[in-house]
């Protein structure tokens, strides 16, 4: 005879959070549900990790929504499985990527800030959640000298350094898709680092995680970066050396910036 499903006792909390918790149990065992709610999940995942960003359609629609035209680069990991297995050539731009950005560095002169969207391990949050952020944000940078926005394949976070150097800016933004867990397939990371050059260490970069509807809400995300952006070119730091304190200090006296400008 099979075995009833019991509930957990713990069921109203399971409402509160999409951890796994409070799944019940049939005999010694998870209920049938929560086991095919585990399989889709983890393919969920996997997928994301393997699924490629179609970047020049995200280009396209970035055009259409600002009139700008974003500079395409790309790693020296040619492909999803080389990205994979070969973490270090995904931290280095390709020749001809790198020839692009001397090209637009050169039209553009040196900048405050250069902003990448790179495809990570979740081309779904990219193509979901990367345009919304950078429209939420560009117009709390008011004031500030942009470098043209650059989309990268097969990127990891220190991609953006070389980049961000080609460029002459002082800070770069890397927006990518993060690590998919078993309940969040889709969730942007931004990290932020200044003076940006190959060979910048995790600690001196800046971590805004787990962007996504389910998560930490474009808008928020985007006034959360800009405190940071415009506090980090104040300090000269990035990192460690700067802590997120815009939920209490949502302004920078020593930056110049108007109560309530670009917040």
């Amino acid at each position: 005879m099979k075995p009833a499903t019991q509930p957990d006792p713990w069921q109203a909390l399971a409402a509160l959070t999409a951890a796994r918790i409070a799944l019940g149990r049939s005999g010694s065992s998870l209920p049938t549900r929560a086991v095919l709610n585990f399989d889709i999940a983890h393919a969920l995942a996997r997928d994301a990790v393997h699924q490629r960003l179609d970047v020049a359609e995200l280009a396209n629609r970035w055009h259409d929504q600002s009139g700008d035209t974003a500079v395409l680069a790309c790693s020296r990991a040619g492909d999803r499985l080389t990205y994979l297995q070969r973490p270090d050539l995904a931290r280095r731009l390709d020749e001809a990527s790198a020839d692009r950005l001397r090209v637009a560095a050169g039209r553009t002169g040196s900048c405050d800030l250069a902003i990448v969207i790179a495809d990570g391990l979740s081309a779904p949050a990219v193509d979901a959640h990367a345009l919304p952020v950078v429209q939420a944000l560009l117009p709390r940078l008011d004031g500030l000298r942009l470098a043209p926005l650059v989309m990268a394949e097969q990127g990891r976070v220190a991609l953006g350094d070389e980049i961000g150097a080609l460029l002459n800016a002082r800070l770069v933004l890397v927006l990518l898709g993060e690590r998919p867990g078993l309940s969040s397939p889709d969730s942007l990371g931004a990290y932020l680092t200044f003076a940006p050059q190959p060979g910048r260490l995790d600690a001196e970069r800046n971590c805004v995680s787990n962007i996504r509807v389910e998560g930490l809400a474009p808008m928020i995300a985007a006034d959360r970066l800009a405190w940071l952006i415009r506090t980090a070119l104040v300090r000269r730091v990035t990192g460690v050396q700067l802590k997120d304190d815009s939920d209490t200090t949502p302004l920078i006296p020593d930056a110049g910036i108007a109560p309530g400008a670009g917040f």
